[in-house]
């Protein structure tokens, strides 16, 4: 089976906010093993349901998976919602949405996180730096905000300038 596609800046269904997930069912199941996939095969450590073009409140993450690591083992999260935060941490992010940038974001360095798993099962998380920004990230990601949203609008507008420009020089060798 082909891997889905990674929507990218600026497809505008990046800023949807995702649907509640009433009822895990095999869909959503095999939704789950083709984001899973997908942000394997990339490589990333995170990806969200709405970067697939799915508006709906899953994410799966694997901030411990390395390219030269063959262990994989993914955190695969129903409505996940962040009930706590504390403490701050900037961070270089980067995402698969956002080709070609990474900036230094401000997030909470500790978090603790409700969702469930996909047997519908209560999931509570704590976590702290990486793992805390990932998930902040990914759930972001949920409501239709993308890192780059969090940054100043001087380098927003100066990526947006340069994304512009690599779609239209993209545009035009297609034409050729």
């Amino acid at each position: 089976m082909a891997l889905r596609e990674v929507l990218q800046f600026p497809d505008p269904r990046l800023k949807r906010v995702s649907e509640p997930i009433s009822e895990v069912t095999d869909e959503i199941r095999e939704l789950a093993r083709d984001l899973c996939d997908v942000m394997y095969d990339e490589p990333g450590i995170g990806l969200a349901a709405p970067q697939v073009g799915e508006a709906i409140r899953l994410i799966v993450v694997d901030t411990k998976w390395t390219e030269e690591d063959i262990a994989r083992n993914p955190l695969i999260l129903v409505n996940p919602e962040i009930v706590e935060r504390d403490g701050k941490i900037t961070w270089s992010e980067g995402c698969l949405s956002v080709p070609d940038f990474n900036a230094e974001v401000e997030r909470a360095s500790q978090v603790v996180l409700h969702a469930r798993d996909l047997d519908g099962k209560p999931v509570e998380i704590e976590a702290e730096e990486l793992e805390a920004v990932c998930f902040q990230h990914e759930i972001d990601h949920l409501d239709g905000i993308l890192f780059i949203d969090r940054i100043s609008r001087l380098k927003r507008s100066l990526y947006v300038q340069k994304r512009k420009k690599a779609l239209r020089e993209e545009a035009e060798a297609s034409v050729l």
